[in-house]
């Protein structure tokens, strides 16, 4: 009777250790601790305009997934083309509110003629977490910051969203603002000067390089210098700005359909990423009960095995009703591991199934310059490279340079 007690407390070790070591193969999906609630920076009265810098934030690098099946659970390409359109939209009008700058605009690729210059990429965005990589640069090049910013959604972040101003991740969005507000706030009225008249430069230099090569400087750090300005009466830089306001007309434009294309994803984007995290939530409880199971039916198989092979012929007569058993409700349990796992694939299956929600193409946009009319066809980006070609078109047929 002591062999057998012994056996049953080897059994219930056993038990134990197939238990802990099925148990820490369940990853931890919290990677990120949630700051607390992150006030946005706001102006405490109106900046002089010629002190406001103009913000270009370029759509985001939507990173790479996982390549793993299993570690991407549901996210898709599609996904996260749209959230690089969506984030730095919702960036823009986080920096809009705060009164520190002058316009805010997205665009599809880098301009000479940006004063203040955002770059964006996601590392990790699945609808629980989100980690983005941000570099901010002024038309100097001069690179102001480069920092990583996450966030672990919260459920009162999830109660506060409203378009256009709360976000799920809105922590991460102020802190963004609030980072590129501390480094502004350090410039002084000649440093925003010489950005606002190198941006001007860089775009001249851009439409007629011939011209305007030698007006800029580049240092071995990178970052330009002014060697010299334009004249104030300069026919030539007054056909340039002329060329530009019309540039930034056709971000305005593309803009306005980032804006359409940003509200119409919100309701469908806010509801994917509450049900993923529900639904990944579901997943890690459904994925630890099938590894106790599991666990709990190996551990009883090989407690009934142990049994068996005991020496004890007594034993063995005695707790054969009992290995029966112990085999049989192991194997049920291994049974109910697996069916579970299968019910754990349905969840993922139907998180995949979200992928191929969001539209990626954007509308022709006409264009009537001089009585011409003007089609842009394709991607943003390819409508905005045709455009910036057009531009320079343009501006050889008016200059002849």
């Amino acid at each position: 009777m002591k062999k057998i007690k012994q056996t049953i407390h080897l059994l219930v070790i056993i038990s134990l250790i197939v238990l802990l070591n099925a148990c820490t193969t369940i990853p931890n999906p919290y990677g990120y601790t949630a700051s607390d609630k992150v006030k946005p920076m706001m102006a405490q009265k109106e900046i002089n305009a010629e002190e406001l810098l103009d913000v270009s934030i370029k759509l985001f690098d939507p990173g790479v997934l996982p390549e793993d099946e299993d570690d991407r659970k549901g996210l898709s390409e599609q996904i996260r083309n749209s959230e690089a359109r969506f984030m730095p939209i919702h960036l823009k009008y986080t920096m809009q509110r705060t009164g520190y700058w002058g316009n805010v605009r997205v665009i599809p690729e880098e301009s000479e003629g940006s004063e203040l210059l955002i770059k964006g990429k996601i590392l990790e965005s699945d609808g629980e977490t989100i980690e983005l990589n941000i570099q901010v640069f002024d038309a100097t090049n001069k690179k102001w910051f480069e920092k990583e910013y996450s966030h672990m959604v919260r459920n009162e972040d999830r109660e506060e969203t409203e378009i256009e101003r709360h976000d799920t991740f809105q922590n991460v969005y102020n802190e963004i603002s609030n980072d590129i507000i501390k480094y502004r706030q350090k410039l002084t009225p000649n440093e925003i000067e010489n950005i606002k008249e190198i941006s001007q430069i860089r775009f001249a230099k851009y439409m007629s390089p011939d011209i305007y090569s030698n007006y800029l400087k580049k240092e071995s750090n990178g970052q330009y210098k002014i060697n010299q300005l334009p004249s104030t009466d300069d026919p030539m830089i007054g056909r340039i700005n002329a060329i530009k306001s019309r540039d930034e007309m056709l971000v305005d434009t593309i803009n306005n359909y980032y804006d359409i294309y940003y509200t119409d994803m919100w309701e469908s984007y806010d509801n994917w990423r509450k049900y993923r995290s529900e639904e990944l939530g579901a997943i890690r409880e459904i994925e630890n009960k099938a590894l106790t199971q599991k666990a709990l039916g190996i551990a009883a198989i090989v407690g009934a095995i142990a049994l068996g092979a005991s020496k004890n012929s007594e034993v063995v007569d005695r707790t054969g009703a009992l290995r029966t058993v112990m085999i049989a409700g192991g194997g049920y349990a291994l049974y109910s591991g697996i069916q579970t796992s299968k019910e754990s694939e349905m969840n993922k299956e139907a998180l995949e199934e979200l992928g191929d929600s969001f539209a990626t193409e954007i509308d022709p946009i006409v264009i009537d310059i001089e009585g011409k009319t003007t089609k842009l066809t394709g991607s943003a980006d390819q409508q905005y490279a045709k455009w910036k070609q057009l531009l320079k078109e343009i501006y050889h047929k008016e200059t002849g340079f």
